[in-house]
C-alpha cells in the first residue's frame, strides 16, 4: 500500500510540473531577447570573449557600414544568441543613433568532439540594405565562441 501512495504523489508531482511548463510555453508565440543598451566604454562581455567571434558573420563589406558602438550590439547579440537563446528565440540589437538595426537567432546546439557548436543566422539592416549572414560557431572553454571557417 505504501508502495502504491508514494507512486501516486509522484505521478502528482509530476503532473503538476507538467502542467506549469504547458502553461508557461502556450502562448505559441516566439518572442525575441533584449538587452541593455551598451555601454560605450565597456561592452557587456569581456573583449576577449567578442573578440574570439572574429567580427562576426555579416558580410564584411556590410560589417564596414557599422559604426563602432553598433558593431559592438552586433557581436554582443551574436554572442547572446548562442549562449543563451533557445531554437527559434531571436535576439534583436538597435542602433541608438541610425536605423541600423538586427536580429540573431541559432539553431539547436550539437557536438563536435567535446566543444558545443551552433549554426546562426545573423539578418540586418544597415543603411537601409538588408544584409544577411550565416555561419556556425562552437563553445570554447572560457565561455567564448568561435565561429567556424
Amino acid at each position: 500500500m505504501a508502495y502504491s501512495v508514494k507512486s501516486l504523489v509522484q505521478f502528482g508531482i509530476i503532473a503538476c510540473l507538467s502542467a506549469v511548463v504547458v502553461g508557461c510555453t502556450g502562448t505559441g508565440k516566439v518572442r525575441p531577447l533584449s538587452f541593455a543598451p551598451v555601454s560605450l566604454s565597456k561592452p557587456a562581455g569581456s573583449d576577449s570573449i567578442l573578440a574570439a567571434l572574429n567580427g562576426g558573420i555579416l558580410p564584411p563589406d556590410a560589417a564596414g557600414g557599422l559604426t563602432g558602438p553598433d558593431r559592438l550590439r552586433a557581436l554582443e547579440a551574436e554572442y547572446q544568441a548562442l549562449e543563451k537563446a533557445s531554437l527559434g528565440q531571436v535576439v534583436a540589437w538597435k542602433s541608438q543613433t541610425s536605423g541600423t538595426a538586427g536580429e540573431v537567432s541559432a539553431g539547436t546546439p550539437y557536438q563536435v568532439g567535446q566543444q558545443n557548436c551552433r549554426q546562426y543566422t545573423h539578418k540586418a539592416t544597415i543603411r537601409g540594405v538588408p544584409v544577411t549572414g550565416q555561419g556556425a560557431a562552437c563553445r570554447n572553454d572560457d565561455g567564448s565562441w568561435t565561429p567556424l571557417s
